[in-house]
């Protein structure tokens, strides 16, 4: 199966840069660029995308709003988005994590890497994160503003199973780290995961992690053991 791509970026240059890389694989294709993020939430839809590689710093419409108008849209339920962003922008990550952003990276990566970040969201598989945005992520969702908040009552829904295994998801671990872990099968650790996003309405792993943190599941700095 060929995972679609959309490529968002007002620097006509760089996209033209990951066309030509993405447009090498096998099993990816660049179907639409966008140099803004009004145009990336109209081409997602109309394009079928499977992953939007976004900036977040964009004219009219930036990235975030647009991560959350494709988000919020039930028809591109299934379109991932990817934002590459820098180590500055930390604030504005957590943002897009939180309006529905599947992970992100740091422009600096290396090409194989972005390529198998596409791979890995397009897969929903597991949250980007290289030791440095895992406590990037940890570092500020640990302490949101109060009106940030989620009722932690909202966890009593899901198995302490479930639990267990959101808590493991939100370090960043894939669910073959998990399952080695639990002793289970990986099919059985990633339906786990999906239980406990149906039951808390999250769209993708990414959001059962920013759940995690803001209902106080997992803390920063706190050993999984």
């Amino acid at each position: 199966m060929t995972i679609r791509v959309l490529l968002a970026d007002d620097q006509a240059l760089l996209r033209g840069t990951f066309r030509l890389l993405i447009d090498a694989q096998p099993d990816m294709e660049v179907v639409a660029e966008a140099s803004n993020g009004r145009e990336a939430a109209q081409l997602a839809r109309s394009e079928r995308a499977d992953v939007v590689v976004m900036d977040i710093r964009m004219p009219e419409v930036d990235g975030i709003e647009a991560t959350r108008l494709i988000g919020q849209d039930e028809d591109m339920a299934g379109v991932k988005v990817l934002v590459l962003t820098t180590f500055e922008e930390d604030e504005f990550v957590i943002e897009a994590l939180r309006a529905g952003a599947s992970g992100f990276l740091g422009k600096g990566v290396e090409p194989a890497q972005l390529l198998d970040a596409i791979r890995l969201v397009a897969a929903d598989e597991a949250l980007l994160s290289p030791t440095a945005t895992k406590g990037l992520i940890a570092r500020v969702l640990a302490q949101p503003s109060p009106s940030d908040l989620v009722d932690p009552r909202r966890l009593a829904t899901l198995t302490p199973r479930e639990r267990e295994v959101m808590a493991l998801v939100a370090t960043g671990q894939s669910n073959d780290d998990i399952a080695e872990r639990l002793f289970v099968t990986p099919v059985t650790v990633k339906t786990h995961a999906n239980r406990a996003m149906a039951k808390l309405g999250a769209r993708d792993r990414a959001q059962l992690v920013v759940i995690a943190y803001e209902t106080g599941l997992v803390r920063a700095g706190e050993p999984q053991d």
